[in-house]
């Protein structure tokens, strides 16, 4: 990844290549739209928009759409990047309610918040406390989201578990604008975890100029 960052500045995200890592390159290429797919033994990046042909080139000419993170390509309101949601999230994180309970943003003795929180097993996209005190991990993404999810935020609740929970509660909510029907089924397995469609509505109402005559 590295040398290919190094090989084309131009569609590389804006980093160091020689001092980020591995994950913040990653982060980076999801910001600008790319698509990641990630198998057992290699990460595959694919330019906006090619993920589809690029699968049929490598041999899965029938792919599960539903078993597969997809942008929307659809003419309705999405949040272009992932970030875009991340930071909308963060920004009314206490008018959202999960399990009944109202939500703030971590914050950790050194002062970091929980956006984009670092982990011993990647960044938190949001981490978050309930008014119980239990850690809330959200995983976001723009698009569809794959049954994969799972394995990705039990991940984050899992190390939270094993080095900052201390007997306290860890749940987990991913957030898509269109839930796969294999997640749907997977998630049955994981009650801590919960699953949110975003839908978004953005109104213009015109302000006609007074009329002073």
């Amino acid at each position: 990844m590295k040398n290919w960052c190094r090989a084309n500045p131009t569609e590389a995200p804006a980093l160091n290549p020689n001092e980020a890592n591995s994950q913040a390159l990653r982060r980076g290429f999801d910001r600008l739209g790319w698509t990641v797919e990630e198998t057992d033994s290699q990460v595959r990046f694919f330019k906006p928009g090619t993920a589809q042909s690029a699968l049929e080139t490598l041999g899965e000419k029938n792919p599960d759409l539903n078993d597969l993170d997809t942008p929307d390509s659809e003419r309705e309101t999405v949040f272009e990047l992932e970030y875009q949601l991340r930071d909308f999230i963060a920004h009314n994180i206490e008018s959202i309610k999960v399990d009944g309970k109202a939500l703030q943003l971590y914050v950790d003795d050194q002062g970091r918040d929980g956006i984009e929180y670092p982990t011993g097993v990647g960044p938190i996209d949001i981490l978050a406390l309930d008014s119980d005190g239990a850690y809330v991990v959200f995983e976001l993404k723009r698009g569809r989201v794959a049954d994969k999810a799972i394995g990705q935020i039990s991940r984050y609740m899992g190390w939270l578990i094993t080095n900052k929970s201390e007997g306290t509660k860890v749940k987990g909510v991913i957030v898509a604008k269109d839930i796969s029907l294999n997640l749907k089924h997977a998630v049955v397995a994981v009650p801590n975890v919960s699953l949110f469609e975003y839908h978004i509505s953005f109104i213009l109402n015109e302000i006609r100029p007074a009329n002073f005559r």
